[in-house]
């Protein structure tokens, strides 16, 4: 194996659990955590209350919408646990790594919110989208940004069996 790819997977082994141990990741985990919480809250109580009063087409509307406020939600909720299980030793960060344990759904998380549904759906949306951003950006950045960098360089490759040839 190419002692580059080793070294740089090692190398983002530590940053993801540097990121796990961060200020930020509990800033971020308690966001999170609180919003789902709120989210719940909101769906179950007043949220219930205010689609019953909708136009017809004001309520698929707001259907739609919390199911893709919840899903957002649960993304991230499952992202974020997996980032404490590896803080707390209870998983890899090798396999943190692994897709099925990344942020996903995004073609159902990322979209358009109706302007007529009550105004406590539209701020736990904007909020939860904002949330799901951040949590994308340092999904990318921790899982994908450098998977790409780790990519062998063909010409790389070529040079090391050269030298590897000849024992230059």
């Amino acid at each position: 194996m190419n002692e580059g790819i080793v070294q740089a997977g090692a190398w983002r082994t530590d940053v993801i659990q540097d990121f796990a141990r961060s200020e930020l990741f509990d800033r971020t985990f308690q966001e999170g955590m609180d919003l789902v919480e709120e989210t719940a809250t909101y769906l179950d109580g007043s949220g219930r209350q205010e689609s019953k009063l909708l136009s017809r087409n004001a309520a698929l509307a707001y259907a739609g919408e919390s199911m893709r406020l919840t899903t957002r939600l649960m993304q991230v909720a499952s992202w974020l646990l997996v980032q404490r299980a590896v803080r707390e030793g209870d998983m890899p960060a090798e396999n943190a790594r692994e897709d099925r344990y990344r942020l996903g759904a995004e073609d159902v998380c990322r979209g358009a919110t109706e302007e007529d549904l009550p105004t406590g759906l539209l701020v736990l949306l904007d909020r939860s989208e904002r949330l799901y951003e951040r949590v994308r950006h340092l999904d990318r950045r921790m899982y994908v940004e450098e998977a790409e960098g780790e990519t062998p360089n063909p010409v790389q490759n070529q040079f090391d069996r050269l030298q590897a040839a000849f024992g230059v």
